[in-house]
């Protein structure tokens, strides 16, 4: 018997993507899990588990177009349907524009823009089945506050999260009479792994929690399909936008 309800978790190993990932367990999802370094996602992937939910691990470097389709692929033949998908894979490398290196301009490009452009094309087929039998189907796409504004040395990551704040608005207006909608996570620094280069100047304890965001997820998750959400901001207090 294939699942009510299935979900697919990019970066799920750790952070906002394991915190999205039990959020989704609890609201009965089925989830398919990936990320990048196979014993961290399997280790997460049995934390997963033993908390009672259906899971599915699935390692892959998505900015590789092979292990996207292996995702989707894997997915579609343990669940059969697709009603989420969480794009939250990222990866930010800062420095300034006149000692930007290629190859990790090209991973944040591969990484953070394209992976969710292939991902969407792969899962589309999942995303529209689902969404003819049940209106309201969700794809969320994390962003970040610096998609909001720019951010001095740090402006290949900035763009690239405009880009997915982009790609966000335009999908919502390709796909919503589908009844497919699209929500950018814009967060501020979050207390995850990707943040601890930071964590000399901005203490954890004083930054935006995994769970945090991952609630907000489940406030998407009970909208009524007539409402859709574009993007949502998360920053810290006494923060000025």
């Amino acid at each position: 018997m294939p699942p009510e309800r299935a979900a697919i978790v990019t970066g799920a190993s750790s952070g906002i993507g394991l915190a999205i990932a039990r959020v989704l367990g609890q609201e009965g999802f089925a989830i398919t899990v990936a990320a990048r370094r196979p014993e961290k996602l399997q280790q997460a992937a049995k934390g997963l588990a033993e908390e009672g939910f259906d899971v599915h691990a699935v390692a892959a470097n998505v900015s590789e177009e092979a292990d996207i389709k292996k995702v989707a692929e894997a997915h579609r033949e343990r669940y059969g349907r697709l009603d989420v998908l969480v794009n939250n894979a990222g990866v930010g490398i800062a420095a300034p524009a006149d000692r930007t290196d290629t190859k990790r301009l090209d991973m944040q490009l591969d990484v953070n823009v394209r992976s969710i452009v292939l991902f969407y094309r792969e899962c589309l087929p999942m995303l529209r089945q689902a969404a003819a039998e049940r209106p309201g189907v969700l794809v969320v796409n994390t962003a970040s506050i610096a998609g909001k504004r720019g951010v001095a040395g740090n402006a290949v990551y900035s763009a690239t999260k405009f880009a997915v704040v982009g790609w966000t608005d335009s999908m919502n207006r390709e796909l919503n009479h589908l009844g497919i909608r699209s929500t950018a996570l814009c967060p501020a620094f979050v207390d995850t792994p990707m943040t601890d280069w930071v964590k000399g100047r901005v203490p954890a304890d004083e930054m935006i929690r995994a769970e945090d965001i991952a609630e907000a997820v489940r406030y998407l998750l009970k909208t009524s399909p007539a409402c859709v959400i574009p993007e949502i901001m998360f920053i810290r207090p006494g923060e000025a936008m």
